[in-house]
């Protein structure tokens, strides 16, 4: 059985891939922006799973050193980790710079998880064959990501910082795979579908499919023998398919791997990464 990190895990899509995973017989790091929310999601699923295996991380992915800490909680819990699943993300009302500069939205959906990938691959490296898989969205289709303009000060709505973020989510997994091509790591990225989420709430209204379709891919991603070697590729449904042309630009996504690897360098362990 697999030991799987699934981050903002604690209600939504994140909750039930913790849910579904545990089922399955895996062992699961339930993360939540705080303490008490992630402790209160493992009593939930330790009620349903009485003998399943979980542990409750925390932090807030908005701020940087936050989620530096939360590496180092995952490391005291478990030095190796099968699987890292990116699956946090928010839908901003507003434009908001957080205290390390970074335009809110972009912060918690990529800068985050680009930053806590980086701080466990030590632990994915000690799996016999690591797993990274990040929850991206149909929306990165609509994306016009612009290095020079990350915190939208020329231009920013709602849904366009949200839908360059999930661009992010697919540049990041592109860049990643290629760093990783020579070793057992893997790095995937994914549309869970239109999900009546807190997030789909928020961001588009009522309405979407139950959350335990929006887990399905995640779980396929992190489970199935048939993707074990699967590398930098794009799914929806549980299949392969073509991202957007944006997010199969290779140029564009190493520079902006440098650009988040620059801006991030004083969080980061390892100055190589980048």
């Amino acid at each position: 059985m697999s030991r799987i990190m699934i981050t903002g895990s604690t209600d939504g899509i994140g909750l039930e891939t913790a849910r579904q995973l545990l089922a399955l017989g895996h062992e699961v790091l339930v993360h939540g922006r705080h303490a008490t929310r992630a402790k209160e999601a493992c009593a939930t699923l330790l009620r349903q799973f009485p003998r399943g295996i979980v542990w409750p991380v925390w932090g807030d992915l908005s701020r940087m050193s936050e989620v530096v800490e939360l590496a180092g909680q995952v490391t005291l819990q478990t030095p190796t980790l099968d699987v890292l699943i990116n699956n946090a993300g928010i839908y901003a009302p507003r434009r908001t710079i957080t205290a390390d500069g970074f335009e809110l939205t972009l912060a918690v959906n990529h800068f985050a998880h680009f930053l806590l990938t980086c701080h466990l691959l030590p632990n994915l490296h000690r799996a016999t064959a690591g797993r990274i898989i990040t929850v991206s969205s149909g929306t990165h289709h609509s994306a016009k990501l612009m290095l020079k303009d990350l915190n939208g000060e020329l231009s920013w709505s709602s849904y366009g910082a949200y839908s360059n973020s999930k661009l992010a989510n697919i540049l990041f997994t592109r860049s990643l795979s290629a760093k990783l091509a020579n070793t057992p790591i893997t790095a995937n990225a994914l549309h869970p579908g239109v999900i009546g989420t807190k997030l789909l709430r928020v961001g588009f209204g009522a309405g979407g499919a139950p959350t335990t379709q929006g887990a399905r891919t995640s779980v396929y991603l992190a489970t199935a023998t048939e993707v074990a070697a699967t590398r930098g590729k794009y799914f929806v449904d549980c299949r392969e398919t073509p991202a957007a042309p944006i997010a199969r630009d290779v140029r564009l996504s190493q520079d902006f791997w440098h650009e988040s690897g620059r801006l991030l360098v004083t969080f980061l362990p390892n100055q190589s990464l980048i």
